[in-house]
């Protein structure tokens, strides 16, 4: 699981997120255009991190940032793919342009990765305007440590 952590005096976790961090970039059909062009406004920004999406966003933006760590495509896997990096701590930052109006068949998956997000506490923008604050934080190209629980009591609570 997590190497990079360390409990401090509260019990809780400190995960370190080194200078680059790992992304995960997710748009739905209806915002992936949104997604694009702020990729392309910040892609000497986002060109210094590890990025990861999933298969239609991935294919769309590797063609403005090059290299991309492209997974399945949301409906058929690639949200709980990039909720299974978060659990792992290969995710630090995740970005998520969904689109609230449209119902959508896997709406379950959406909110199991948004939740994972949560519990593990990682930076989450759902809209570009908190894209745009997350980028922009002088946070976003240095070190941080980022609290989360102890999860060793609901690991080892009795069934």
């Amino acid at each position: 699981m997590y190497t990079d952590f360390g409990k401090d005096l509260d019990n809780v976790y400190r995960i370190k997120m080194d200078k680059q961090k790992r992304i995960a970039l997710v748009a739905h059909d209806n915002k992936k255009r949104d997604l694009f062009e702020w990729v392309t406004f910040n892609k000497e920004t986002l060109n210094k991190h590890i990025i990861y999406a999933t298969g239609t966003t991935g294919r769309i933006l590797e063609k403005e940032l090059g290299h991309i760590n492209k997974l399945l495509s949301g409906p058929i896997g690639g949200d709980q793919q990039i909720g299974s990096l978060i659990s792992e701590g290969k995710i630090d930052i995740l970005i998520f342009f969904w689109d609230p109006l449209e119902p959508l068949p896997h709406d379950p998956d959406i909110k199991a990765l948004l939740r994972i997000a949560v519990v593990w506490n990682i930076p989450i923008a759902c809209d570009r305007s908190t894209a745009d604050f997350l980028i922009s934080s002088p946070l976003f190209n240095d070190e941080y440590s980022r609290n989360i629980p102890d999860f060793d009591q609901y690991i080892k609570r009795k069934i």
